[in-house]
This record gives C-alpha cells, structure tokens and sequence, in this order.
C-alpha cells in the first residue's frame, strides 16, 4: 500500500511538472520561426536550456520528496556548465535518464539524448524534445536501403544537421553506446564479450563528432549501478530504489576522430570502434569491480545525498 501511495504522489508531482513546463517551452516556441537562425541559437536556446533547466531541478526536487533513495556519485571537480560534452552511460532502464538528468543538472549544459525519429509524435514529450532541439535519427535497415539505394546516407545527414546546430551554444549531446537496455536475453542473444554491457555502437557518436569539430571538449563516460537490481520505473515511482552507485569519468577525445570519414574509410572506422571497444572493456570491468565491493548494497562513509 504504501508503494501504491508513493507511486500516485510521485506521478502527480511528475505530470504537473511535465505540463508546466512544457506549457512554458510551448509558449515560446513560435518565437524560433520568427528569428534567423543564429538569433534563434545565440538568444532562445539560453533561454530554452534554463526552462529544462529548471523542469530537471523541479524533477529531482520530487525524486528527493518521494525516493528514499542513498545516492553514492563520483564525478570530475571540473565540470563546465558552458562546456561542450559527449556524454555516454550503460543502459539498463527508463530509470538511467532520470538518475543522469539529477546527477549532471547545473554541472554541464542541459543534455540532450538521441532519439528515434518516430518518438517525435509521443503526445507533448515528443514536441518538448522538438523545441528543445534533441537530435532525432532515422536509421534504415540494410534491407529498406537495398529496395531505396536513393536512402542510403540520409539518416546520416540527419544527425549532423541536428548536431551542428550545437555549435553555437554549450551543449551536452548524450547517447547510450548499446543502442538499448541491457537484458540477460539480448546479452545472449549478442553473444558479448562484455560481462555486464551490450555491444557498443558507436555510429551516432562518429556522426556527432564529425559534425562538431573539435567543439566537444571530451567525453563524460558514466556508470550506474543499482546494488539491489535493476528497477523497473513502476519499482522507481513507488520508492523502491533503496541506492543508486554512479560513477563518472571525463576522457580526452582523441583529435583524429574529430574529421574522419566513419561511413566511407574502413580504416578509421576499425580504429574508432577499436577506441569504443576499449573504452568498454574499462567500463565492463569497473562495474565488475564494484558489484565486488559492495555484493548485495552500497554502505560506506563515503556515499552521500546528491
């Protein structure tokens, strides 16, 4: 019952919080088809990013009101709030996105997911993500492009127009390097090499970095780790996440995967996948580390209320 409870003050908190702010976000809107695009960049994306701003802020100040939750976080002293961020994370549930929005909100600029074209028509959520400028790809499978050829590097050209938008302000582009939440069944059904991760796919990352330059300043490479299992977000809404483990690492990127040609050079894109692939054998291990330290919860002196 109590469960119950909590999940229904949770859900009115986070519906009222969606419909406020996206009633804000919707008001200005139709000011972006008004002014040039550099105006709509250097003048309304501020002003959109502290909107989303404020809507995370208002998110965790539910979560902390409902969610007897024990946060243990390390991340770099460092962070710019109007820096340019690559950030990647392990997927394992809904869950991610709000533990990341309350980990990072106010230490990096707002960020911004890759999304699938098709969410777009999600009522209210999916015209928020429009105004807020969130990358949205569509991808072709290789049988659609062997029937239309014509396709074959659109849903390229989609993700470096919605990324070079970000060129003007700070941003923080965010994207889940397995494509989809981890499962026993998908882990098997990949035959992985990784213990606890997926494959990585790291596509939209070379998309992104060739549409940017060198205006990513580094990659925000972050664990989560929930000590009691995987919540689903039914467990999330009703206070059944007793401890959330999330670790953060910022990792240079290296210059030459700034300019290659990912789609067309075989070469660079065996040595840019060979970097992913490194960067997730150090991840794999490092969750393996700590499901070691802390087998059934995370308890130490050092865990703290983020």
């Amino acid at each position: 019952m109590r469960g119950k409870i909590t999940a229904i003050i949770a859900s009115s908190l986070l519906f009222i919080n969606v419909i406020f702010w996206c009633s804000m976000l919707f008001i200005m809107t139709p000011i972006k088809f008004l002014l040039p695009e550099i105006a709509v960049r250097k003048i309304m994306d501020p002003i959109f990013s502290t909107i989303a701003g404020a809507w995370i802020s208002c998110n965790s100040g539910w979560m902390k009101l409902t969610q007897p939750t024990c946060w243990d976080v390390e991340l770099p002293s460092n962070l710019d709030p109007k820096g340019w961020y690559f950030v990647s994370s392990n997927h394992q549930t809904w869950v991610d996105i709000f533990v990341l929005q309350h980990v990072l909100n106010g230490k990096i600029p707002f960020l911004k997911f890759f999304l699938k074209q098709e969410l777009i028509r999600v009522p209210i959520m999916g015209q928020a993500w429009w105004a807020l400028d969130f990358p949205f790809m569509k991808r072709f499978s290789k049988s659609y492009l062997e029937k239309h050829p014509e396709m074959k590097g659109k849903d390229i050209e989609t993700t470096q127009k919605a990324c070079e938008k970000f060129k003007y302000i700070p941003t923080s582009v965010m994207n889940f390097f397995e494509g989809t939440r981890f499962t026993p069944e998908k882990h098997e059904k990949q035959n992985s090499p990784y213990k606890h991760l997926l494959l990585p796919k790291s596509g939209g990352f070379a998309f992104a970095l060739n549409a940017m330059g060198t205006k990513f300043q580094s990659l925000l490479d972050c664990t989560i780790i929930y000590p009691n299992g995987i919540p689903s977000f039914v467990d999330f809404m009703q206070g059944k996440v007793p401890e959330i483990t999330v670790r953060i690492r910022e990792v240079p990127i290296p210059a030459e995967f700034c300019q290659g040609d990912y789609e067309n050079d075989p070469e660079f894109k065996q040595r840019f996948q060979a970097w992913v692939s490194d960067l997730w054998s150090e991840k794999d291990k490092q969750i393996e580390a700590l499901k070691k330290a802390h087998p059934e919860s995370v308890i130490s002196d050092h865990t703290s209320l983020v």
